[in-house]
């Protein structure tokens, strides 16, 4: 999750590992101590709940050797450094910072406790003793917004959206563009909402959207409550970070969900062998971080299938929700991705256009 510093995020390059320094090993008779912090509180899905499993996985995977704390609905900012610290001072040796605001208290705390390890996730800045790693939502947004397309019939989708910096752009533009390539005719209307975590607005904005023939609906915020707000409809919703059907089993065809699971042990274990270094991690559906599942009652084998084979092209490469056979325009009619063309990461991380389609601008 991310507070608003487009620019400075414009500058980071999420790639393959590039490491340094080597931490030394953690006795073997001592569990070591897991430390995670959670933005928002820690409900049944959501962004939390995905990274609370990641712990959980965690733990399963590791067993004795690992012991694990976590704090929930610790705002960004100055709270949230008086808990990081609080857990480096009570001894956990590898702690878990799941929201970019977190990144510049992370890097505070980490500066005092030098034998401690952090992992910024979403952030971008890195010292010897944090790492950072993100996946690339967008790709999944990019098969939702297929499945979308198979399924609405007004032909006009819904997207309720937290902050526009280029992590949710890429997820508004992949949407419309997965849209569209099954439904030329789709549009996409957005409600900027300027917070992650927000029930009661979340479900105002979701009920605006209905109002506007909106069929087909998506998000970007921390709760489930466009998809409760689908479910009281009878519209159609795609779930976002976890599988939602518990809470909205007619609403959800689909559901984008991230994996954090393979990459917290990972990193557990490094630190347990003494080989944990810092470095950048962008993971997507060919690393297994994210992935589309979930579909709903509704959705056509047929419509299932695609959705599947085409996740099946993306993890082998023959697929890139940003690569246009033909020219790709803003919304405004600016040529953003030439003929033939990919965008690079770098690119894609400095997003700051709405692709065509999308109706609205920029807040």
């Amino acid at each position: 999750m991310y507070k608003n510093l487009v620019a400075a995020l414009a500058a980071a390059c999420f790639i393959s590992p590039v490491f340094s320094q080597t931490a030394a090993p953690i006795a073997a008779q001592e569990p070591l101590k897991i430390g995670f912090v959670y933005v928002a509180p820690l409900l049944d899905t959501g962004w939390v709940r995905q990274h609370d499993e990641g712990r959980r996985a965690l733990e399963a995977a590791l067993g004795a050797r690992v012991k694990t704390t976590y704090v929930e609905n610790v705002a960004e900012g100055p709270d949230a450094e008086r808990v990081i610290r609080d857990l480096a001072a009570k001894g956990h040796k590898l702690i878990f910072t799941p929201s970019f605001g977190y990144m510049e208290p992370t890097l505070k705390v980490a500066q005092e406790f030098p034998d401690v390890k952090f992992e910024s996730i979403t952030g971008y800045k890195t010292a010897p003793n944090v790492a950072v790693a993100n996946a690339r939502y967008y790709e999944g947004r990019y098969l939702a917004g297929i499945a979308a397309g198979r399924m609405t019939t007004s032909h006009v989708a819904g997207y309720v959206a937290g902050f526009a910096i280029p992590e949710v752009l890429q997820g508004i533009n992949a949407f419309t563009l997965g849209m569209r390539s099954v439904d030329p005719k789709a549009e996409v209307k957005v409600v900027w909402l300027n917070t992650w975590f927000d029930p009661s607005r979340e479900r105002d904005a979701a009920m605006t959207l209905f109002n506007q023939n909106v069929d087909v609906i998506a998000f970007h915020t921390g709760s489930s409550a466009v998809m409760v707000a689908a479910q009281e409809r009878g519209r159609l919703a795609v779930g976002y970070h976890s599988d939602m059907r518990k809470i909205a089993p007619d609403a959800q065809i689909v559901a984008v969900t991230h994996q954090w699971g393979p990459y917290y042990t990972q990193r557990a274990q490094a630190v347990l062998n003494g080989s944990w270094k810092s470095g950048r991690v962008w993971g997507g559906v060919r690393e297994g971080m994210i992935k589309v599942e979930g579909f709903g009652s509704k959705v056509p084998k047929a419509v299932q299938q695609e959705v599947l084979a085409r996740q099946q092209d993306m993890a082998a490469g023959k697929l890139h929700p940003f690569q246009a056979s033909q020219a790709v325009r803003d919304n405004e009619g600016k040529e953003v991705i030439a003929k033939g063309r990919t965008l690079t990461d770098e690119q894609i991380l400095k997003m700051n256009w709405l692709v065509q389609g999308v109706q609205g601008k920029l807040p």
